[in-house]
């Protein structure tokens, strides 16, 4: 399942002159070197790791720059610090993924403000006060699973069964579009009933699993597992196989790395899983255009496709 690259345009035109930076004052010039800082939210997470390995690949490709990397280890306190710190540097360009919208808005604006380019990835902010978002469309990803559960359990019209979802982070956007997504047609089957409520699991595979473990004893019969990342849907797999019910459950999950949800979808513990790249990359690159003076959109958003049984081979080799 393809989705096209979308590059969507806000209507903050008054504001995009300042955010994009783009004079003839600092266009890119022959010999120049470049000091690129990203506050990652943390690295505890493979996607995660992933991500900072292709920004660093794409980095290699371009020895005019210097990318400094800054692990805010999951805290947005931290984060914020780092930021401040790419400020005092005055690097070049900043990019962050911020571990919360709220919390980190007032720091991209700082940032802006004192006349550094910042590109936020994966994850936004709130406002406009910024260069560039480049993520996923996390609602694509949340209608391809929301289909793929309702035609798993009956079709349109006919489906039936009990739904768990698990939440990442309800104070991450992505985890609304996920949700909205996916509910945009499982909301309409009046034969899907969604057995819990809305508990944050923050992304992580063991909490996943401790709280699988107690829906599990709560609800005897549970049909689908809809968790809103691979690591979550795999915990929760993990954790209905120790009770020897894995067999009895789908369990569906997001971001589709090679070595983990495509692998785990290809033996056969997750159902499907779809891809929600990593942003790094093309973050260097649409950096590098506003450097040389081009014109980038205030929005990137890239692809994603969905990993099956019949094709999870083939994707792993692609990837």
């Amino acid at each position: 399942m393809k989705y096209s690259r979308r590059l969507l345009v806000n209507g903050a035109l008054a504001f995009a002159a300042l955010a994009l930076g783009v004079s003839s004052s600092n266009a890119q010039t022959p010999g120049k070197k470049y000091r690129f800082g990203f506050s990652q939210v943390t690295t505890l997470e493979p996607w995660r790791v992933q991500f900072n390995k292709d920004m660093r690949a794409e980095s290699a490709k371009h020895p005019e720059i210097e990318l400094i990397i800054a692990d805010a280890g999951d805290r947005t306190d931290k984060q914020v610090a780092d930021m401040d710190n790419f400020i005092t540097q005055k690097m070049d360009v900043i990019f962050i993924s911020p571990k919360e919208s709220a919390g980190l808005t007032g720091v991209v604006e700082k940032a802006t403000k004192a006349g550094i380019p910042v590109f936020v990835l994966d994850r936004n902010v709130d406002g406009k006060a910024f260069t560039q978002y480049i993520g996923g469309d996390n609602v694509a990803i949340g209608r391809a699973a929301g289909k793929y559960i309702v035609d798993a359990l009956g079709g349109p019209g006919k489906a039936r069964g009990n739904l768990i979802e698990i939440w990442g982070n309800q104070g991450v956007q992505a985890a609304h579009d996920r949700h909205n997504g996916v509910f945009e047609s499982v909301g309409k089957e009046k034969g899907i009933t969604l057995l819990n409520e809305r508990v944050d699991i923050d992304w992580k595979q063991d909490k996943a699993y401790e709280y699988m473990k107690t829906m599990l004893r709560r609800f005897p019969k549970i049909d689908v597992v809809y968790a809103q990342n691979d690591p979550m849907a795999y915990g929760a797999y993990l954790a209905a196989k120790d009770l020897g019910r894995e067999k009895q459950i789908k369990f569906i999950g997001a971001d589709a790395l090679p070595q983990e949800g495509a692998t785990w979808v290809l033996n056969g513990e997750l159902a499907a899983t779809f891809l929600y790249p990593t942003p790094g990359a093309e973050g260097i690159r649409q950096a590098l255009k506003m450097l040389k003076g081009e014109k980038i959109p205030p929005n990137v958003i890239l692809d994603t496709e969905g990993v099956f049984k019949d094709n999870a081979k083939a994707f792993i080799a692609s990837h």
